[in-house]
């Protein structure tokens, strides 16, 4: 899975997603997913889409020109667990 680099305003809330598609195999579904964010961007809600084995975060804020490393950590039905990261780059647009 190649790790993704977002940019977003800093006064901008949006939605950044994760596919695990690739990872899981045909049977195993996303049993939870947890969001942690670095201090100064928030993830104001989050979701998890199993037919697709997609998850969902929902984030905000961040400081003009700051790097912000974004964390999805999932448990899967078959008890696999491991985490994918995202970056954030805010720029004012």
């Amino acid at each position: 899975m190649k790790t993704a680099i977002f940019t977003k305003d800093p006064h901008a809330i949006m939605d950044y997603s994760v596919d695990w598609s690739d990872w899981l195999n045909s049977t195993d579904t996303i049993n939870s997913s947890t969001w942690i964010t670095a201090s100064g961007i928030t993830a104001s809600s989050s979701s998890v889409d199993s037919s697709n084995k997609i998850t969902t975060v929902r984030l905000q804020g961040g400081t003009a020109n700051g790097q912000y490393r974004v964390t999805n950590r999932i448990t899967t039905t078959a008890g696999l667990q491991t985490d994918r990261s995202i970056y954030i780059m805010v720029e004012e647009r």
